[in-house]
């Protein structure tokens, strides 16, 4: 090979090397600028539920007014009474109440909504009033608690489950000896412990939401729906897996999940996610809980138990084809001592131990090969079928396996050892080195084998 081609290759791979580390980051880059910008920059009305308690054509005038000050932005529905108008807020099928008193309009508001979101639904009501020579009186009929004084720290609470549940599947990618079950017991548990932090911080420590037991249920179920989908994901999508949980449940849930900018605020795209994402359904649960005596709690729950499936569908899916894999690496396999197996499906925490790994088949969410070699005879010839053994120190053997038809071998899960790697073949002179493993630094070792006994 030329110094130009080396030069290039070593360029190539660089390049390789940079796309594979940076494409994460810059998918939060243009995420956060592309999807976060546009949703959050200049809140706007979009079909606001108001109630009001006035005659149809009474209403239909009002509405006249608000379609020339903000078309689009509100959505009038005539109520018999002053009282029937407050209890549509009271049980969350309107963001307002309105009331025409003469000179002295009232309106009824509720910060659990949003505080922005009353902030627009007043000041549009104030002009309007103003307009006509009236002056608007204002009633807060939902007050948020006052650790909560911006109504937004309902998305601090399901963001910490969410991201607290993402990286614990990516964490878990580099578990040596975890299967299946081990994942799904671990989501499972460390999803009850992100729910219960997150709720006795929310709720006894900082105080920002209500306390009600019932949240515990609702961050519990996000966060197996967001873990269970993740891992459900990696079989399917590799490395790409994170890229496609982060923009569904960080890209798009948080813009879309009401918490920051109310959904009603927020562009039609945005609003077409929150009933969908489980972020959004995450935080109507818990405003539902807190304020609106659970009134609306039908699709959130249904919503998150659809991720949780999905989730679980996905990792059933993910199963059946590893085991499809492992079949064809069975066949493809001529050597008679070692295929790499599945994984452990013991639900229980394994210590990482050294396991032989197929050369060259690495798939996201196996363990990086530590050790690699190829095992020739003193021409260059590769030798398929030589049997390679690792020792420790004390003459025990850690991991023993066979060179694949390209005489190649490859193992890992060894924890800062001084070891031996023997390589022998009936018939030839047996190889040897002494060797430093260490986790992190991989290792490659070729060895020689000597010729055939004459």
């Amino acid at each position: 090979m030329t110094q130009w081609q080396t030069d290039r290759k070593r360029v190539g791979e660089a390049v390789r090397t940079l796309a594979a580390g940076l494409w994460l980051p810059a998918l939060f880059l243009a995420g956060l600028l592309f999807s976060y910008l546009p949703a959050f920059h200049h809140p706007a009305p979009h079909h606001v539920r108001i109630a009001v308690a006035a005659s149809p054509a009474a209403t239909a005038r009002l509405q006249h007014q608000l379609d020339a000050a903000a078309p689009g932005g509100f959505t009038l529905r005539p109520t018999a009474d002053a009282a029937e108008a407050r209890a549509a807020v009271l049980h969350h099928s309107a963001v307002a109440a309105y009331v025409p008193r003469g000179h002295h309009p009232l309106l009824y508001g509720a910060k659990a909504d949003g505080a922005a979101l009353e902030t627009v639904v007043h000041q549009t009501f104030a002009a309007v009033a103003g307009r006509a020579g009236h002056t608007l009186a204002f009633r807060e009929l939902l007050p948020t608690v006052p650790g909560d004084a911006t109504g937004t720290s309902l998305l601090y609470v399901v963001l910490s489950c969410v991201v607290a549940a993402y990286f614990m599947v990516i964490t878990m990618q580099r578990a040596v000896g975890f299967g299946r079950r081990a994942h799904v017991a671990t989501s499972i548990g460390w999803g009850a412990v992100t729910a219960a932090v997150a709720y006795l911080a929310a709720a006894h420590v900082v105080q920002v939401i209500p306390p009600n037991p019932l949240d515990l249920l609702y961050l519990f179920l996000l966060t197996q729906a967001v873990s269970l989908t993740a891992y459900g994901l990696v079989p399917f999508f590799g490395g790409f897996f994170p890229g496609i949980a982060i923009t569904l449940f960080v890209l798009l849930g948080v813009p879309s999940s009401g918490g920051a900018v109310p959904v009603q605020l927020v562009p039609g795209f945005f609003a077409f996610w929150h009933p969908i994402l489980p972020i959004g359904n995450a935080a109507d649960a818990l405003r539902s809980i807190g304020y609106f005596g659970n009134s609306q709690l039908v699709r959130p729950t249904v919503v998150l138990c659809a991720w949780i499936a999905a989730g679980v569908t996905l990792i059933l899916l993910g199963h059946l084809k590893h085991q499809r894999r492992l079949a064809r690496e069975a066949a493809d396999q001529t050597m008679t001592d070692y295929v790499p197996g599945p994984p452990a499906e013991d639900p229980t925490v394994l210590l990482p131990e050294p396991v032989a790994l197929a050369p060259h088949q690495h798939h996201f969410g196996d363990e990086e090969a530590m050790l690699t070699g190829r095992v020739t005879d003193p021409s260059g010839q590769p030798l398929p079928g030589a049997t390679v053994t690792v020792i420790d120190p004390r003459g025990r053997q850690l991991v023993r396996t066979r060179t694949d038809q390209n005489g190649e071998y490859a193992a890992t899960g060894f924890s800062d050892v001084v070891a031996m790697v023997i390589a022998t073949m009936q018939g030839r002179r047996a190889a040897v080195a002494q060797l430093l493993l260490d986790p992190a630094v991989p290792v490659n070792q070729d060895l020689v084998l000597g010729a055939p006994a004459s």
